[in-house]
Order: structure tokens, then C-alpha cells, then sequence
């Protein structure tokens, strides 16, 4: 009984602790980000026709007006160091993929989860547990305030559908 009890408990915090973590689920990041999901890799690229991996961040990041650098190393030196296990959609996610230092951003998206542009899939949703990226993870930066986190999940709680508004 103790056990089915401790199993119990274990999958409820599991539980909340996915739903707190994705809290911008269905929110307007995720509809841009989810718009451009198999847009092939571009080096150098900044649009929907092709991105390298910083020009996919600054291109998500310019539809909510706030403007990031056009350079996954310049990105990590933006916001507020976030630590991993404090992770919140949103947050700008880097890695070492060259060996010399920061070379790779994506945007944690929840669940463990992060939305990037791979130079060989295009831009793509991964998991930070992959053992290419475990590996390779470096740091976390919060390039938006609480005020604005809010306003992207607070926007898409009052669509149904969570897209964008039309009038």
C-alpha cells in the first residue's frame, strides 16, 4: 500500500510540475516557433526561407519586439543567467557544438524540450536530455521579464485556440 501510495504521490508532482513548466503551451511564442518547425537551416539565415540557429532566436524573438543579436555567443550575453533546473519557456538555451566556447542557441520550450535551428535538420524540436546536447549544454539566459513572460501567456489564455488575435 505504501508503495502504491509513494507512486501516487511521485506521478501528481510529476504532474503539476509539467503543467507549471509549460506554461507558455499553446502561448504566441509557440505559435511563431511552431510556424517555422521544418524550415530548413540557412547559414547566416534570418527568415522563414532558411536560419542558422541564432537567426532563428532573433527571428522569434523580433515578432514579440524584443531584439537579440544576430550571434549565439553575443545571446549568451544577454538578460539574466538562468540555472537549468530553473529552465521557463522562453528562456534562450546554449551549447558548445564547435569545441571553442558558445557556437549553438535554441529556445526552451518546456518539458525538457527546446526548439532550435540543427544544421542538419532545419529547425526542429529537441530534447535537452539527448546525449549530443546533455553534453554539450553550457547556459541559460532569461531575455524576457516576468511582466512579458506573462503577457505571451496571458495573450493566449484568452484565445481558445491559442493563436493570434483577429479583429
Amino acid at each position: 500500500m505504501k508503495k502504491k501510495a509513494a507512486t501516487l504521490v511521485l506521478g501528481l508532482a510529476l504532474l503539476f510540475s509539467a503543467g507549471a513548466e509549460s506554461a507558455l503551451a499553446n502561448s504566441k511564442m509557440d505559435g511563431v516557433i511552431n510556424d517555422v518547425i521544418g524550415t530548413p537551416y540557412k547559414a547566416a539565415g534570418t527568415t522563414a526561407k532558411g536560419f542558422d540557429c541564432s537567426g532563428f532566436t532573433s527571428y522569434v524573438f523580433k515578432q514579440f519586439k524584443i531584439t537579440l543579436p544576430h550571434s549565439s555567443s553575443a545571446q549568451s550575453a544577454m538578460g539574466k543567467k538562468v540555472a537549468k533546473d530553473d529552465l521557463k519557456p522562453g528562456d534562450l538555451v546554449f551549447f558548445n557544438t564547435s569545441g571553442r566556447g558558445v557556437s549553438h542557441v535554441g529556445i526552451y520550450v518546456g518539458d525538457g524540450e527546446f526548439a532550435h535551428s540543427s544544421s542538419s535538420k532545419g529547425v526542429i524540436i529537441s530534447k535537452l536530455s539527448e546525449s549530443y546536447y546533455a553534453k554539450r549544454y553550457m547556459s541559460a539566459r532569461r531575455v524576457m521579464n516576468d511582466s512579458t513572460f506573462e503577457k505571451f501567456a496571458d495573450d493566449a489564455a484568452d484565445q481558445p485556440d491559442g493563436g493570434p488575435d483577429v479583429d
